[in-house]
Parts: structure tokens; C-alpha cells; sequence
């Protein structure tokens, strides 16, 4: 009997992507460089791309570059290959300070990472529900600004504009100034007053027009949030717009935030260590993003995401607690205004019965606490989850 051995090798591979071009680097298993090629970032090249992988064994993983942004679509084409897929945010700075920096080695460091498992997160998948809400938001946040700039622009026109009108639209509300200013009909006259009507009756139209746009894209957002989260917007304090937000930063598949550490992680809330000798304390995860990523989303401890009817906001900034029952002294230890409680123990959610029950103001568990600080109970990653 003749017995036949084949021998696979397991290939990894790294995509540097560009917005014409993207450069893959080939690993054999021991992190030996096979090859880097460059191809178009076009679904043909995506497709000459793995079989190029291909050609040097069994591609079992590629890292990634930018799966938020240029290499969206390839990130979509090598996973519905069956080949899993890593997200690397950028390149090594200390090969980058050793060897220079290029496309072939970014693509080489990018694979490197991948391997090591330095890069190990799963790309958002840009394929359901939260991509639809994604592309919604993203008009309905430039609407939003430019709305915002319209309504200022008004104002300072009428502030430097003549005297009967700066006495006329002063202290009008935003939704009546702008009703008032798109129904002006100015008259010729005076050269400055007349054109400056004008230019008002614009604006005003202009934000009509925005507010407009608003509400038709909050009649299609609010109902793709309710089915796909609907228990997030069950939550006390959180609206469409907060949910949505949860919900991109979770992309489409929340599985891939394996704990609730995780999650804070991505929120940039989570407390990172910063302990030397005797001193223990911890400080705030810095607030950089990749590029293609969204916004961090904000503190949900600041006043500013707090409903107007919670009690917090009226606690007087005296009322802290003393460093011995857990509020630090030092102020970069916290990221939280004065005059707030301090964060429950991690994992804490208050009782339902409990005005305020379900708002996340807690600070989310870290690998740097004790698992058994907390019971375990339900957080917002399962909340981000399809409900049936």
C-alpha cells in the first residue's frame, strides 16, 4: 500500500488599501515573506487578488487596512470566500521608524499583525440593517450641521444689518425666526437693507428646506432602529438618534464584541492602567480613531446625554463622595464633570422598578477588574442584537 502525503500550507495574507490600488503581502506559516503585488481595487482585482494568495497554499486569514473605508469591498469579497478576515488599524511605528514606510511594507507589516495576532478584530461587515442606517445618518448629520450653520448665518446678518431689522427678528425663537425669514418679500430701496432681505429670505428658505429633509430621513431611520434594536430604544434616555449611533458603532454584527470590556473599549471609555510603583490609578482611553471610523461615541455620564428629568443633573457639585468610598482624586482618572455621582460597581444595572432604571450611566467592566466585582447580567451589547 502506498501512502501519499500532502503537505497544505496555511498562507497569510495583508492588504495595504488604497482608493485606486490596493498591495497584498503573502506569509507562509513561520512569517516568511512569499510575495507583495499590487492590484486594482476593483471587484476583478479583488478576485485576482485571493487567487494570487491562493497560488502560495491555503489562504487561512488576511489582515486588512481601512475595512471601514477603502477596503470595505474587499473585506466583503475575501469573507464571502470563506476566509476569515481582521481588521488592522495601522502599521507597526516601530517598523515604520526602522524600515521607512511604503505600500509593500505596510501590506507586509499589516499581514505580520494579522499572524501575531496583534490584529485580531473582525471587521463591522457592511451588509444589513446598520449599514442601511449608517449611510442614512451620514446625510442626516450634514443636514443637521448645515442647518445649525443656516440659522447662525441668520442671525449675524441680522446682528451687522440695519437697526429695524436687528430690533424686528431679535429674540425670536430658531423655528420662528426661520418661518419668518422665508416668507419675507423684500422690496427695492435701500441698496444695503434690500439685499440683505434677500439673503435672509435664502437662508430661511434653505433651513426650511433642511428641516424638510430631516424628518423624511427620521421617518426612515427611526423604523430600520425599532426592528433592528428595538429593546435599545426601550432603554430610559436613549432616542432614535442615540440608538442609531449605538448601533453603527456596533456595526452589523455585535457578535464580534465578545464582552462588555470590549464594547467600552470601543466607546473609548474604558480605564486603562497607568500604576507605577505605589501608585495605582488608572486613566482615560484616548480619544483617536481610525480613519473610516466612526465618531467615539460621547461620555454617558456627561450632562449633556442625560435626560433633563434626571436627578443627577440638579446634585450639587459638593455632594461627592470622599476619596475613602472610591472617588479618586485625581482628575485624569475619571472622565466624568463635577457634581455627578460616581459610576455604580461595574456591571451594575439599577432594579427596573426604579425611576431610571435602564440608562447606561455605569462605566462598563475591564479586564483590569475582577470578574467577580459584579454579577453577570445583560448590557448593551445584547441589546445591539435582532430581537424576534
Amino acid at each position: 500500500m502506498t501512502l501519499t502525503i500532502v503537505e497544505t500550507r496555511a498562507i497569510t495574507g495583508g492588504v495595504d488599501t488604497h482608493a485606486g490600488t490596493h498591495v497584498a503581502a503573502a506569509l507562509d506559516p513561520i512569517g516568511g515573506l512569499l510575495g507583495v503585488a499590487e492590484f486594482p481595487a476593483t471587484p476583478a482585482g479583488y478576485a485576482r487578488l485571493l487567487s494570487w494568495l491562493g497560488g502560495f497554499g491555503t489562504v487561512c486569514l488576511v489582515g486588512i487596512e481601512g475595512t471601514g473605508s477603502y477596503g470595505a469591498g474587499l473585506a466583503r469579497h475575501i469573507a464571502a470566500a470563506g476566509v476569515r478576515v481582521v481588521e488592522v488599524d495601522r502599521a507597526d511605528r516601530q517598523d515604520r521608524r526602522r524600515a521607512g514606510k511604503s505600500d509593500p511594507l505596510d501590506a507586509v507589516s499589516a499581514a505580520r499583525a494579522a499572524q501575531s495576532g496583534r490584529a485580531a478584530g473582525a471587521p463591522k461587515g457592511r451588509d444589513g440593517q446598520v449599514e442601511a442606517i449608517r449611510a442614512l445618518m451620514v446625510t442626516k448629520r450634514s443636514a443637521r450641521s448645515v442647518r445649525t450653520q443656516t440659522t447662525g448665518q441668520a442671525r449675524a446678518l441680522i446682528v451687522t444689518g440695519p437697526g429695524d431689522l436687528r430690533a424686528r427678528f431679535t429674540g425670536h425663537t430658531p423655528a420662528d425666526l426661520v418661518a419668518e425669514l422665508a416668507s419675507l418679500r423684500p422690496r427695492p430701496g435701500s441698496m444695503v437693507r434690500y439685499h440683505t432681505l434677500l439673503s435672509l429670505r435664502e437662508l430661511g428658505r434653505r433651513a426650511q428646506f433642511l428641516d424638510g429633509q430631516l424628518a423624511r430621513l427620521d421617518e426612515v431611520i427611526v423604523p430600520l432602529v425599532a426592528a433592528r434594536a428595538p429593546g435599545l430604544l426601550a432603554l430610559y434616555g436613549v432616542g432614535p438618534d442615540t440608538a442609531a449611533m449605538l448601533l453603527v458603532a456596533a456595526g452589523d454584527h455585535p457578535g464580534r464584541l465578545r464582552s462588555e470590556a470590549a464594547w467600552a473599549h470601543l466607546c473609548a471609555t474604558a480605564p486603562l492602567s497607568a500604576s507605577s510603583g505605589k501608585v495605582t490609578r488608572y486613566r482615560p482611553q484616548p480619544r483617536r480613531r481610525p480613519a473610516g471610523q466612526p465618531r467615539p461615541l460621547p461620555d454617558r455620564d456627561h450632562p449633556a446625554q442625560l435626560p433633563p428629568t434626571d436627578p443627577r443633573l440638579r446634585r450639587p457639585a459638593q455632594q461627592r463622595r470622599p476619596v475613602e468610598e472610591g472617588n479618586h482624586p485625581l482628575p485624569q482618572a475619571v472622565r466624568r464633570p463635577r457634581g455627578l455621582p460616581p459610576p455604580a460597581p461595574p456591571g451594575w444595572l439599577t432594579p427596573p422598578t426604579l425611576p431610571g432604571a435602564a440608562w447606561p450611566s455605569i462605566r462598563l467592566p475591564h479586564p483590569c477588574w475582577p470578574a467577580n466585582d459584579s454579577p453577570a447580567v445583560p448590557g448593551l451589547p445584547g441589546l445591539l442584537t435582532v430581537t424576534s
